[in-house]
C-alpha cells in the first residue's frame, strides 16, 4: 500500500482499530447497521449506528476496493 493510499483518521472520536473493524464487518458480512453496533456493544464500545453509517459512506469505499481485491 502506498502513502497515498493510506486511511486518515485524523480528528475521529474513536481509535482507528475500532473504526475499521467495524466498517469491515459491514462491507464483509451482510449485517445490518444496528447488528455491527450490537456486535461492537459485545466488545464494550459504545456507538450509534448512524456513526457506523458516517464511517461506512466516509471510509467505506475504500475498503470494499480491497475485499474485492
Amino acid at each position: 500500500m502506498t502513502t497515498s493510499a493510506v486511511t486518515s483518521y485524523k480528528r475521529h472520536r474513536f481509535p482507528p482499530q475500532i473504526t475499521a473493524h467495524a466498517v469491515w464487518l459491514y462491507f464483509r458480512f451482510p449485517l445490518s447497521l444496528r447488528l455491527v453496533e450490537e456486535m461492537l456493544l459485545e466488545r464494550g464500545v459504545l456507538v450509534s449506528n448512524e456513526t457506523i453509517r458516517r464511517w461506512a459512506q466516509t471510509f467505506g469505499p475504500d475498503y470494499a476496493r480491497r475485499l474485492r481485491r
